[in-house]
């Protein structure tokens, strides 16, 4: 048994407003320099829709993620080997188009125009090639357009629905949508860091955390076309490839990342994972029904002694198996299973989680009174206006028995604090519901608790960070010592 530890996120969909705080917390922070400007390391997309960039999920057509074929899993796209073969030509890697060109303003013309019959505009103008353009897509262009003919239905997770399905999907009386946060999901099994023939990409081992090493990032960006989130950018100003750090110089110190910090809807919960590195390819194998039940087995028990005595032979810290017990992520992952990583299939093993969203109750109006279309409190699982086909693309791999039991549990939780609070409902219904969703009273008061009345300790158990271990791995300290500084002593150029 080979412990390693995780950094792990849970977001549940079902609390996002998609206000974008995140996204532009982020974007201050790290990608607000040139070359940077197309670039959201955190993005909320609205479901159904096409994402950011168009049609991210679409992997006919990127081929993104691995493979499994005659026995064995490869790169889709692009790997150390065919990368020289294409060194001139990417076929799978997103376009500009796919993204949206960055454009500032002209305001010079808005402020120094001359005098005359028409008021002034500031142009929009390219920050690429310096001009003018029509500005025809943008970030989250397609932002709350769930219903829309463009956006949601050229959603790839529609794949399979019946006609049926989608024209229920898209009927005006049951429109619906919800949002999905999205950053770099640091897989266990990252199909970016498989395909750099300059080994520039790299998982920490201390933390799991996948950066860039800008030192050795020679602009091959294979890691552009091989990552299936495309949640690597290319940086078109310095030559190099950038991504999603997780904030780690705050979650070195304590702090929470900073889009985790922001989050208005209390959303996003970050933890500590402890889980078993000999088993990731045998998981990596399995067919696609099996998947989601191998990657969460590959989440060990902190509160096993076995596991906690090969921990330490492995070299993880006490203080790391400690925050791992208290770890939220453990608890909606492994305890309480109702958080599913998304899209599984791409057997990047996502160490993202989503609690997947509930849907608005179906109700029609008749005269002055509001008719329910379920007969209970709440409608049942397989009547919601989101086809459950849709969610078990997005957080199954294509079947829908996860997904019905993270919502079935996340109903009769509902449905108990219902009995609790309002007392419409008898608490034995209750409690019938709860044991049918394979859920305690004591399992429900917790899950209650994180979800609704969650504290920002409670939220965000960040374990300590031993760099120290990590640097003497590599180096002598006392050397380091003399030499450590801020950054890097010369600036990126282009070539290096």
């Amino acid at each position: 048994m080979n412990v390693r530890s995780q950094v792990s996120m849970v977001f549940h969909l079902d609390k996002c407003i998609g206000c974008h705080t995140c996204s532009i917390a982020c974007k201050n922070i790290w990608t607000d320099r040139k070359g940077t400007d197309y670039m959201w390391w955190n993005n909320v997309e609205t479901k159904p829709g096409t994402g950011f960039p168009t049609r991210w999920e679409d992997q006919e057509k990127y081929k993104g993620g691995w493979e499994k074929k005659n026995g064995s899993i490869s790169l889709k796209s692009t790997d150390k080997k065919r990368i020289i073969l294409n060194i001139f030509h990417n076929p799978h890697m997103p376009s500009m188009d796919d993204y949206y060109e960055p454009w500032t303003y002209d305001y010079q013309n808005l402020f120094n125009a001359k005098e005359g019959p028409d008021q002034p505009v500031a142009l929009p103008i390219s920050k690429v090639t310096g001009d003018h353009i029509n500005v025809e897509s943008g970030p989250n262009w397609d932002d709350d357009l769930g219903g829309s003919p463009i956006y949601a239905e050229n959603d790839p997770n529609l794949k399979g629905l019946t006609e049926q399905q989608r024209e229920h999907l898209f009927a005006i009386e049951r429109l619906v949508m919800f949002y999905l946060p999205r950053i770099c999901n640091h897989c266990l099994n990252p199909a970016c860091v498989a395909s750099c023939p300059s080994g520039a990409l790299y998982k920490r081992g201390e933390d799991g955390i996948v950066l860039i090493d800008q030192k050795k990032c020679r602009a091959w960006r294979s890691c552009v076309s091989a990552c299936p989130y495309k949640k690597t950018y290319f940086n078109w100003f310095t030559g190099k490839s950038e991504k999603c750090i997780l904030c780690f110089p705050r979650v070195e110190t304590g702090q929470a990342p900073a889009c985790f910090h922001s989050c208005v809807g209390r959303i996003r919960y970050l933890g500590v994972l402890l889980y078993d590195a000999d088993r990731i390819e045998e998981v990596a194998h399995l067919p696609d029904e099996e998947l989601i039940d191998g990657h969460r087995s590959l989440v060990l028990d902190p509160n096993d002694p076995q596991v906690v005595e090969a921990a330490r032979r492995s070299g993880v810290h006490d203080s790391i198996v400690e925050s791992a017990r208290n770890s939220p992520v453990y608890k909606f992952v492994k305890e309480w299973r109702i958080a599913l990583p998304p899209h599984i299939e791409y057997r990047t093993m996502p160490m993202l989680y989503y609690v997947p969203p509930m849907s608005p109750v179906m109700s029609e109006r008749n005269d002055k009174t509001v008719d329910n279309v379920s007969d209970s409190l709440f409608h049942d699982i397989e009547q919601a206006r989101i086809p459950l086909k849709f969610l078990a693309n997005l957080f199954g791999a294509g079947h829908e028995a996860k997904v019905v039991y993270a919502l079935r549990k996340q109903k009769a939780v509902r449905w108990y604090r219902r009995a609790l609070t309002v007392g419409d409902v008898t608490l034995d219904e209750a409690k019938r519901m709860l044991a049918a969703a394979d859920c305690t009273v004591e399992e429900a008061e917790a899950i209650y608790r994180l979800t609704s009345l969650c504290t920002f300790d409670e939220r965000f158990v960040i374990p300590p960070s031993h760099r120290e271990e990590a640097i003497e791995m590599m180096e002598d300290p006392h050397e380091r010592r003399q030499s450590t500084g801020f950054g890097f002593l010369a600036g990126p150029r282009r070539g290096l």
